[in-house]
């Protein structure tokens, strides 16, 4: 498993009986987590501390609880800043397991040598843009709601990337990468987090089993010819680490060589020293750099 184990601002402090306890920065929330099936003691005192509590209801969905937090606030990994608020479906704007990714492709831009081109798709408030920035790429940040848009910006500014080499896209992924493709644009590497389901912003319907694998194999053509990686999140289906490896090893490896791992990504607890599940990541990597 790759475990995001850099962060100061961020931890999971314990989960039990479908829910996590998390420490925000300087605040404690209370989220569901279908991972945690268990139920054990509750002992943590800040089971009863939090600021905010999302509480699922039976019908779908759910509402937030606030005690004492305020609308927004930040937290640091390593030399990015992000901007945080709790929003609809108990969201709080960023994903913190994500961090090992962005240390393993960060790592990989620095080391290139050369000037790398970034594509980062359904890329929601920026993070892995970020990451890749900071790290000396030239990022295309494409994401189909202009309101998450907006927040990685607000995340860039905060960063102090603001003047950083990034181009800022509103539109329907898929749509947008078959325009590159009729351009005649390349990418040395993509980073894709697609959602289980979603729709675009003229109600293109996106439903990961059905659209992951022409996607990806679509995405293969925006490739340069020495590309440097290409990674896949997963995370609330049911798709095994091996399943992104295959749809990797089918469309990307045939064509450029190079190996692929996928393994799950997890937050360690600190209540017991285990890892909690958070999905999976499909890594490609280049032979040649």
């Amino acid at each position: 498993m790759w475990i995001a184990d850099g962060w100061k601002d961020y931890e999971v402090i314990d989960c039990s009986e479908g829910e996590k306890l998390e420490r925000w920065g300087n605040y404690l929330l209370v989220r569901p987590d279908p991972q945690v099936i268990w139920s054990t003691p509750k002992k943590e005192p800040g089971w009863t501390k939090m600021n905010g509590h999302y509480h699922r209801s039976a019908k779908g969905g759910g509402e937030w609880e606030f005690f004492h937090l305020p609308e927004q606030w930040t937290i640091n990994y390593k030399e990015l800043t992000f901007q945080l608020k709790p929003f609809s479906f108990k969201h709080t704007g960023l994903f913190p397991e994500q961090a090992a990714n962005w240390d393993w492709f960060g790592d990989k831009i620095r080391l290139a040598g050369r000037a790398v081109k970034v594509l980062n798709l359904f890329a929601y408030t920026g993070g892995a843009t970020l990451a890749a920035a900071k790290a000396g790429a030239h990022v295309t940040h494409v994401d189909a709601s202009k309101g998450m848009v907006g927040w990685a910006k607000e995340n860039a500014r905060s960063s102090g990337l603001e003047s950083a080499s990034i181009r800022w896209i509103v539109d329907d992924c898929v749509k947008f990468v078959e325009r590159e493709i009729r351009r005649g644009n390349h990418y040395d590497a993509i980073i894709m987090d697609p959602p289980s389901y979603g729709r675009g912003p003229k109600g293109e319907i996106w439903k990961i089993e059905d659209s992951i694998y022409p996607f990806v194999k679509l995405c293969s053509q925006l490739l340069s010819d020495s590309p440097l990686f290409f990674l896949i999140n997963s995370y609330t289906t049911g798709l095994a680490p091996s399943v992104l490896s295959y749809m990797i090893s089918t469309e990307i490896v045939q064509k450029f060589g190079g190996s692929v791992q996928s393994d799950e990504v997890g937050l360690p607890v600190k209540s017991s020293g285990l890892i909690l599940p958070c999905g999976a990541s499909g890594r490609w990597s280049s032979d040649v750099v």
